[in-house]
């Protein structure tokens, strides 16, 4: 898979999102899904209904701080990250052996995601490279907005009232 550096990982295991899809109906007892987006991502734009846990790789822990860089409000890598992934790993009887499945916006957080977790000592982390959103389209009427791929864009099911049992707090 021809991906840009900042979505490849170490292990180099990936998934789109149809892929995902497909493994997760056939496999969703043995494996765990993660959307590593911001709490506020989910809550304004959707989260897919198969995910096992909202665990953001990244927080923003000050609104009043401003990345000029990414053009974005600054974000912090969540300390407990590992920890809460463990947790739920734990919820479900499972161990860092089984398929984990990791999710953002557009494949560059969740690659991140998926090295910190390789050095935790998990054993198959892969990155959805599409992200929920999906990459940018580069020409055309909608040239600069997601509309290629990802899970949205690929319908699959997705809705925006949250479980609570899922979220993070």
């Amino acid at each position: 898979m021809d991906l840009p550096n900042g979505k490849k990982t170490e292990r180099g295991l990936y998934l789109t999102a149809k892929e995902a899809s497909a493994l997760i109906q056939k496999e969703a007892t043995n494996l765990l899904f993660i959307d590593v987006r911001t709490q506020a991502e989910i809550a304004f734009v959707g989260v897919p209904t198969v995910i096992d846990a909202n665990i953001p790789y990244e927080l923003i822990e000050d609104w009043q701080q401003w990345d000029d860089k990414g053009k974005n409000f600054k974000m912090t890598v969540n300390d407990r990250f590992v920890s809460a992934v463990e947790d739920r790993l734990h919820q479900k009887g499972l161990n860092k052996q089984i398929p984990v499945i990791l999710m953002c916006r557009s494949g560059y957080r969740s690659a991140s995601a998926a090295n910190l977790l390789t050095k935790a000592g998990y054993q198959n982390v892969y990155s959805l490279v599409d992200g929920f959103e999906g990459d940018k389209a580069t020409t055309g009427h909608q040239q600069g907005q997601r509309v290629v791929n990802g899970w949205k864009n690929s319908q699959l099911r997705w809705t925006d009232e949250l479980d609570k049992a899922k979220m993070y707090f």
